[in-house]
Formats: structure tokens, C-alpha cells, sequence
């Protein structure tokens, strides 16, 4: 293992500072009576999967190789794509010298090697290979999927239309077979059919997954997934019959080349199917899948580990802003006194400590989801598919609830810089750039949470016979106390009060939409018009029902969590603190139906300014517990050593505007002043 203090003579730049630490930030840390390397250990899952963490961390961060030639808020969309194309293919090489072939210590590699950044050809290693992996056969693997591994192409997983996203069914693009040649001929035919947004797509993927409507034999068989070959591999120039390019400049991902693709007639081998569960014979005759949505597959794993990553934005942000809320200093708190830690203000906790505590729970989440997906595609390898309807319907709306939240939380955690949070040198916008998107890729939000209500919508038909349920929507049949049986303000840190109160919101609103729908269908309405004069109950049902999932992983996971008593104290805070805030944000379900009453309320709410008091002493131990590397939060606002204003100094220093003590600007600015001068009557 290497030494992550020292490497070569010089400080490891994985390793925090030890020198010139800010007092102010220097004397937080004081504060907690446990070490943040033991939540460290929580959260990655062990001492040894923490020293791995950091083992690969410091190979990426003290490669110079992966340095920026500038701080990328300096650099030019092209430059950054360049750059960002440069890093990724030193990055596989590596990866390869290493022997890296575990999922997750590859993630952390990639992760380290771009930082700040998205990280360029993700989709390859993602989508495009577990595509490969699941839904072709053995004979097709033993070419493709040695291609893929041995990187003698570059892939991405073309999906999404200029005219339809999540919507799979209403797909443009065609692949149309011809059995007298033994080919599918790939056709955009439409301007809105063109593939749009696939990421590395534009000018650096050589092949694609591409999604396309089968026709065969005069009949469409929906869609399916084909292997199509893009550029030469010697010129890198489109095939004929392929247009494509870079979609241009985008809120984030401005390193990815975020693409357009258009075909004209283009034609593939009938081998090119991915055919593992459907198939096209020599003929034409089409045998099809075991279960209709099995071709969906591939987005499964991605909206899977979203939810995970939403918390990791979270804790970037709750760093920055946890860190910065120390050392900046604003306003007497008592008149007379020396200015205040902003952080000590009541308010801006109540911005920062849910935002923190919602990264503790969406990273247990996420893990939990991870764990569900891996069971579940177990089974499916097996043949058995009876898992698959609740794990769409799970991922669907989990990875929804999660990156709602945390876009949401992002932009509270920034606000709570002041102005500082609005200068790219904070790190948000570029950290909100990135993580924004996780709203509307892979599945837009509002229709995520729809395709959980449908699911919800059946198992709440199901919740009235004999027949017991099982898996997470279970609840809807429990046996739950009609009233919250707090009696005293200590009573709403128990656990099963607090998940019985979400048992009972997820329950009440989820047959209330039931109800509501059923009102709609007697009304005379066909099936689709009662379900959109439901969307307001549907999706507040889906909502309520991840939000359970959410609080529940989080018990789940401090429960069986193994640190010291100190720090596992730390972590139930947090899971209560988020509990109750949850609760006190939907308190008006809980007394609608008379669930709590007022003086429960008060008694909740109070509970909640209480646990502020817990939680301000150890917030930068907290934060700390994430292990994130300065270099990899990129922030000058959210440094570990706090030095926040002399670095904010340097940084403006560097912007190349300043690289001219006069700007080429001057060129109109000169004149416009000379001739005002001279016109003066002054």
C-alpha cells in the first residue's frame, strides 16, 4: 500500500494540509469526540475499502499527467473536451498497468482522475459495455465485449431523439430488416428522429448502442438495441450514410461532447442485434423476448447508482458550504462582540444541516439500491424475471426523489455563501453543472415518478386480498397505529415513531391516489384520461413512497453500522435529524387526516432546533468524513485548511483577462472615452 503522507519527497496531494490551518477552522475540528476516518469507514464500507479508496485517489492525484494545464474554469469548451479526452485515455492505461477490474475501484479511479468534472467516456465503461454484457449472447461477447474491455473502440449508448426522450416507445429511428442481404438497414426519417445528447457521441465514440424500432417481415416488434459501427478506425471520419456531431455548449458537462447522430439509410449485419433475449432469424421470423421490458435493461444499473451519486454531490456541497460557514464571519451575533462564524446563526443551519444530513441518507440509499439491483440481476440470469417489475419501479423512482432533492439542495448549500457561492472559484457551478442534469437524464423526473405510481397503483389493488405482500411497498398492507403515539418531545427520536409517521403518509397518499383514480374511471373517463387528472396524487404518492425508502435505508444503515459509540451517536443525529426534518416539511399530510396533532408538532419541531445544537459542534468533523481531497472538491471556498480569502486573491489573479494590464477591449473603450472628453463641455 503506498504512503498517503509522503510520496517521493513531496506532500501527497490526496493527503490534507498539516501546516497553516486556519484557527478558525482549526478549532471546529476539536470539537468531536470521534475521529471523521471512522465515519470514513461507514460510509465506504470498511477500514480496507477506505486505504484502497485512498490508495487509488493518490495514484490519480499524483500523476502529473492528470494535472489541467489550468484551473478549468480558465479553459475553453474545446480545450476542456481535449484535455478531458487526454486525461480518460491515460486513464484506461492505467487502469490496465493496475490490473483494475473491480467496478468500484474503477469508479474511484475515474472519479479522482477528472475531479470536478463529468467523467469522459463513462457511457464506454457503463452503459455501452453492460449493455454488451447482458443483453448480447456468449458468440457475440467473444468479439465484442473483448473489443470494449481492450478499448479498440470507443462506445457510447444512443438512446434519446431530438424528439423523444423518455418516452422509449415513441422512438423515430428505425432498423428495418432485409432478409435477401442479411442486414438491418438503420434510417433516421424523420428531422426529430435524429439521436440527441448521447454523451461522447459528437467527435470521440467510434461505435454506439443504438436504440431503433425493429421492423420485420411488414411488422414493427418495438424497440431493441444494435451494435453500429460510427467512424473508421483508421481516419476517425463518419462512416457513409452517418451524420454526427457536438450539440453545443450545455449548462454542464462542457468537457463532453454531447452529440447529434443521424443515419441515411445505413446498414449493419444481422449479428449487430443485440440478441441474447430477442432475436431476428436469417428469414426475418422475430422470437421474442421473455419479458417485454427486458430490452430496457441498460438503464436500470445507471438510474440505480444515481441515487448513490446524488448523495456524493450532496456531500460536496454540504463540504464547501459547511467549511466556509466557519471561517467567514458576518455581523455581531451579540451587540459588542466580535463578528459571528456565519455557521452559528440558527438559520444558515437550517440550510446547511438538512442538505447534510440528506448526503448521509442518499449515500446508504444508494447503497441499498446497488445491493437491490445486484440481487435482482442475479435472478435474471437465471431466467427469473419476477424481481423486475418493483426494481424498475424502485431505481425509476428513487433516482427521481434523489436528484430532485439534491439539485434543490445544491442551490440552498450555494445561496448560503452569499456571493462568494456565485464565483465559479466556490466550485457549485460547476459541481450544479454536473449534477444537475441527473433531473432529466436517464429517465425525465416527473415521468419517473409516474412509472413508480403505476406500480404503486397495482400493488395497492393487490394490498385488499388475501395475499401477502412483499418487498418495499409492503407497507401498504401493514397493520400501522392510526395516530402517532408520541406523548413527549424525546418520544420523536425513536425510530419506529418516525418511520411508522412516513409508513402512514407513504400509505395514506398512495390508496388516496388509488381512490382518486377510481373517482375518475367511474366518472366515465378512458384509463389515460383518469390517469393525467391524477397526476398531482400519483406523483405525491411516488414521492412519499421514496422518501420511506429513504429514511428507512438510512435506520437500516446506522444499525448496522459498526464504529465507536461517539461516532455511530453522530451518525443517528443525522438519521434523526433527517427524519424529522422530512417530517416537519410534510407535516400538513400528517395533520390532514388527523395523524398528528398540533402540540405533536411543536413537540417535533423543537426536537428539530434541538438537534441544531447537536450537530453545529461536529458539522466540520461531518463534512470531513466524506474524505474529499482539495483537489478533488475544487473549491477555494471549501478548503481544508480554510484559508479561503488569500486563495480567492490568487485565484482571481490567474484569470487570463488579467494576463493584460490593458484589454483588447480598450480598442473601442479608448475612443468612446477620447471623443466623450473632447465633446465635453467640462
Amino acid at each position: 500500500m503506498a504512503n498517503l503522507s509522503v510520496r517521493d519527497g513531496k506532500r501527497n496531494a490526496r493527503s490534507p494540509p498539516t501546516e497553516n490551518i486556519n484557527p478558525d477552522i482549526a478549532e471546529e475540528r476539536e470539537n468531536a469526540k470521534f475521529d471523521p476516518i471512522e465515519l470514513t469507514y461507514v460510509i465506504d464500507g470498511g477500514k480496507e475499502k477506505t486505504e484502497r479508496r485512498r490508495f487509488l485517489e493518490s495514484e490519480a492525484l499524483n500523476d502529473p499527467v492528470f494535472d489541467d494545464p489550468a484551473d478549468i474554469a480558465f479553459l475553453t469548451d474545446e480545450q476542456r473536451h481535449t484535455n478531458s479526452v487526454r486525461k480518460s485515455l491515460h486513464m484506461v492505461r492505467r487502469l490496465q498497468e493496475m490490473e483494475i477490474t473491480n467496478h468500484m475501484e474503477s469508479h474511484w479511479f475515474r472519479v479522482a482522475v477528472h475531479r470536478s468534472e463529468e467523467i469522459a467516456l463513462s457511457l464506454h465503461a457503463s452503459m455501452f459495455q453492460h449493455t454488451v454484457m447482458h443483453q448480447m449472447t456468449e458468440e457475440q461477447q467473444a468479439y465484442w465485449l473483448r473489443a470494449t474491455k481492450d478499448y479498440t473502440l470507443l462506445g457510447t449508448y444512443a438512446q434519446t431523439e431530438l424528439g423523444h426522450g423518455t418516452f422509449l416507445r415513441g422512438l423515430e429511428t428505425t432498423a428495418t430488416y432485409d432478409p435477401t442481404t442479411q442486414e438491418f438497414e438503420i434510417h433516421s426519417p424523420t428531422l426529430t428522429s435524429m439521436k440527441w445528447w448521447p454523451g461522447n457521441l459528437g467527435k470521440t465514440a467510434t461505435h454506439a448502442i443504438v436504440a431503433a424500432q425493429l421492423y420485420t417481415k411488414g411488422s414493427r416488434m418495438g424497440v431493441h438495441m444494435f451494435m453500429v459501427p460510427l467512424r473508421s478506425l483508421e481516419t476517425h471520419l463518419p462512416h457513409p450514410g452517418v451524420e454526427l456531431g457536438d450539440i453545443g455548449p450545455k449548462l454542464g458537462y462542457n468537457n463532453i461532447d454531447n452529440g447529434f447522430l443521424r443515419f441515411n439509410h445505413y446498414r449493419i449485419p444481422i449479428e449487430n442485434m443485440c440478441m441474447r433475449h430477442s432475436k431476428v432469424m436469417p428469414d426475418g421470423t422475430y422470437v421474442p423476448p421473455p419479458h417485454k421490458k427486458i430490452s430496457y435493461g441498460s438503464m436500470l444499473p445507471i438510474r440505480s447508482g444515481i441515487v448513490g451519486n446524488t448523495g456524493w454531490y450532496l456531500s460536496k456541497g454540504s463540504t464547501i458550504a459547511t467549511r466556509y460557514s466557519v471561517v467567514r464571519r458576518q455581523s455581531e451575533l451579540i451587540p459588542g462582540t466580535k463578528e459571528a462564524k456565519i455557521l452559528d446563526y440558527q438559520s444558515q443551519q437550517l440550510k446547511i444541516f438538512p442538505n447534510l444530513a440528506t448526503a448521509f441518507a442518499f449515500i446508504f440509499t444508494g447503497r441499498e439500491m446497488m445491493k437491490h439491483y445486484f440481487e435482482s440481476l442475479a435472478e435474471m440470469d437465471e431466467g427469473n424475471y419476477s424481481s423486475l417489475p418493483e426494481l424498475h419501479a424502485t431505481s425509476a423512482g428513487l433516482k427521481a426523489f434523489t436528484s430532485s432533492v439534491m439539485a434543490s439542495g445544491l442551490e440552498e448549500l450555494r445561496t448560503s455563501c452569499g456571493g462568494h457561492g456565485y464565483s465559479k472559484a466556490s466550485g457549485f457551478p460547476e459541481l450544479y453543472g454536473t449534477a444537475a442534469p441527473a433531473s432529466t437524464y436517464e429517465g425525465e423526473n416527473t415521468v419517473m415518478f409516474l412509472q413508480t405510481a403505476r406500480y404503486l397503483m397495482k400493488v395497492a389493488r393487490q394490498a385488499g386480498s388475501k395475499d401477502k405482500l412483499v418487498g418495499c411497498a409492503a407497507y401498504l398492507q401493514a397493520d400501522l397505529p392510526p395516530r402517532c403515539l408520541a406523548k413527549r418531545q424525546i418520544d420523536f427520536l425513536r425510530q419506529d415513531i418516525l418511520v411508522d409517521a412516513y409508513k402512514h403518509r407513504a400509505k395514506s397518499v398512495v390508496m388516496l391516489a388509488a381512490r382518486r383514480l377510481g373517482e375518475e374511471l367511474k366518472k366515465g373517463h378512458s384509463q389515460p384520461i383518469a390517469w393525467n387528472n391524477c397526476h398531482m396524487y400519483l406523483v405525491k404518492a411516488a414521492m412519499a413512497h421514496c422518501h420511506l425508502y429513504c429514511v428507512e435505508s438510512f435506520f437500516d444503515g446506522v444499525n448496522t453500522s459498526e464504529t465507536s459509540q461517539p461516532a455511530l451517536d453522530a451518525l443517528m443525529t443525522l438519521c434523526q435529524f433527517y427524519a424529522i426534518f422530512g417530517i416537519s416539511q410534510n407535516k400538513g399530510d400528517l395533520l390532514q387526516d388527523g395523524y398528528m396533532n398540533g402540540e405533536q408538532l411543536n413537540m417535533l419541531e423543537r426536537q428539530l432546533i434541538d438537534l441544531l445544537a447537536v450537530i453545529r459542534p461536529i458539522a466540520v468533523t461531518l463534512v470531513d468524513a466524506f474524505d474529499v481531497p482539495d483537489k478533488m472538491l475544487s473549491s477555494v471556498l471549501g478548503r481544508y485548511d480554510g484559508n479561503v480569502y488569500e486563495n480567492l486573491y490568487e485565484w482571481a489573479k490567474s484569470s487570463p483577462l488579467n494576463k493584460k494590464e490593458v484589454p483588447d477591449a480598450y480598442k473601442y473603450i479608448g475612443p468612446f472615452l477620447r471623443e466623450n472628453i473632447a465633446n465635453s463641455k467640462l
